[in-house]
């Protein structure tokens, strides 16, 4: 999407602040012991709260308000009976409507203690690799630069990133234009960025697989080989100035 009017701006500022409020707190809320479906009841309660809607459940029919993935789960963790450990890499994705308009934004974190310090490592390269993203954010820049900065990111740490989940476009639909914001460069990828365009940026850094599959169900996709995955997503819009954040609420 790209933004036209201040009317479509206000939107979307409103259905960012509701993601980025509802993620912090979901956040906030994970402790060792809960359950994943416990997190997502607290999110679902919020959302509505807010008076939004899971864009999940309202285009997918996705079993979850959110999706919360944990360890061997890179993406799309169907909300559970599974208790959290300490040590364990939980990923909360949020995406939600309102009057017409989605947001979208996810973390990765370590949630108790772990003696393993590549969890903590895969979460802070992917933070980095996410910053060194939004500094290809600007008008007229090529959307392909952006997974060239976080691939130059994970490899100048020793990591991999995940090539088959990508960010995407989203505004007045969850998937927009452009349709894929890889996570590697490619050449023959000619986008451009363009002033007021509405996009979610989502670096997966893994320690070592370089693709997910299909897993345990119908929705998550795992690594094969139980490698650390983290993803860090925020909702931008595309200005002269850079990235304008929609879903980012400062602590």
């Amino acid at each position: 999407m790209i933004i036209k009017t201040e009317e479509e701006m206000k939107a979307l500022e409103e259905i960012g602040e509701i993601c980025g409020r509802v993620l912090k707190a979901a956040v906030d809320y994970t402790e060792v012991g809960m359950t994943t479906k416990e997190i997502d009841e607290e999110a679902g309660r919020l959302l509505a709260e807010y008076g939004a809607e899971s864009a999940p459940i309202s285009e997918y029919d996705f079993p979850g308000y959110t999706c919360i993935s944990v360890n061997e789960e890179v993406a799309h963790g169907i909300p559970g009976s599974r208790i959290l450990k300490d040590g364990d890499i939980v990923n909360i994705d949020v995406s939600a409507k309102k009057n017409g308009y989605f947001a979208d934004t996810g973390v990765s974190f370590v949630v108790g203690e772990t003696d393993d310090p590549l969890k903590q490592k895969v979460v802070d390269v992917c933070e980095m690799a996410f910053e060194a993203a939004m500094e290809k954010v600007r008008v007229g820049g090529k959307v392909s630069q952006i997974g060239r900065a976080v691939h130059n990111t994970a490899r100048q740490n020793g990591l991999t990133v995940i090539r088959n989940l990508t960010g995407h476009g989203v505004g007045q639909s969850l998937h927009d234009s452009p349709q894929h914001i890889m996570n590697y460069y490619e050449a023959s990828k000619k986008d451009i960025l363009k002033e007021g365009m509405v996009i979610a940026v989502e670096p997966f850094i893994s320690s070592r697989a370089g693709l997910v599959t299909e897993g345990k169900n119908d929705w998550a996709f795992e690594t094969k080989d139980g490698s650390y995955v983290a993803q860090k997503e925020h909702t931008v819009v595309v200005t002269k100035d850079g990235p304008k954040f929609l879903t980012k609420i400062e602590d």
